[in-house]
């Protein structure tokens, strides 16, 4: 129970700096400098109403000094990423799965993010993440390292030959995230790709009946979040769909 608990409060934590990863990356701001401030009037958050989700709450989405209205994006973010770290420790048991996981979940939650509002997943997020996966996984668990580097191959050059082949459906910010997840989950890496393709599909489906096939197709839809649900799916579920498919299909 402390160990969830613990989870949670360091997740939720983090998600607001994850917020601040969202919004700064892209833009090409510091992480660290000016501290949080108001977008609208530039007054610096207090920190009693920089408490993750509650200070939201109290302060009914809007700034102290201006009034200005803050977006739901913060607290549901914040309240996703420490759900979601629970999660991860109440799946994993061991040291490397539960690191492994949460790693992943704080890398791909600000990529998505970033990827809906502006079209791109920073190097700054994949790359350092690779080579986070790698350390982790060879402090950790160095039996496992062959599976992974394998699942980082595989990923990233399935996507690699999809975006060589279909350039405009596809960046190589979306290679270079799928290659850091395989490096992280490994052989559940290929259902994490593949809830992504069925996700985009079915999206990309949705948008072309409401607007019609050759608006349809215009449309430009991030693949990053789709991504990111894939690499979520594979954290809670990734290897037992493995060993389902395994079972019953290889054997």
């Amino acid at each position: 129970m402390q160990a969830v608990t613990f989870a949670g409060v360091l997740g939720t934590i983090v998600g607001s700096f994850l917020n601040v990863v969202a919004y700064r990356l892209p833009r090409h701001e510091s992480l660290v400098t000016p501290a949080s401030h108001c977008p609208g009037c530039g007054t610096p958050v207090k920190p009693y109403d920089n408490i993750p989700v509650l200070s939201w709450l109290l302060l009914r989405g809007r700034c102290r000094s201006c009034g200005e209205r803050i977006s739901v994006r913060y607290p549901l973010v914040e309240a996703l990423t420490g759900l979601l770290c629970v999660g991860a420790v109440l799946t994993h048991s061991s040291a490397a799965g539960i690191s492994l996981s949460i790693v992943l979940i704080l890398l791909v939650v600000p990529a998505a993010a970033i990827d809906l509002e502006h079209r791109i997943i920073p190097n700054l997020i994949t790359v350092p993440g690779a080579a986070l996966a790698i350390a982790l996984g060879l402090a950790l668990d160095p039996g496992g390292e062959p599976a992974r580097l394998i699942g980082g191959a595989a990923a990233g050059g399935f996507l690699l030959v999809a975006a060589l082949a279909y350039p405009g459906g596809m960046g190589m910010g979306d290679v270079k995230l799928a290659a850091m997840m395989g490096l992280f989950l490994g052989a559940a890496v290929a259902p994490a790709v593949l809830v992504a393709l069925l996700a985009g599909t079915l999206v990309g489906a949705v948008i072309i009946a409401r607007k019609g096939a050759r608006a349809g197709r215009k449309t430009a839809v991030p693949f990053g979040p789709f991504l990111a649900l894939g690499a979520l799916v594979a954290v809670f579920a990734g290897h037992p769909l493995v060993d389902l498919y395994t079972n019953h299909f290889l054997h």
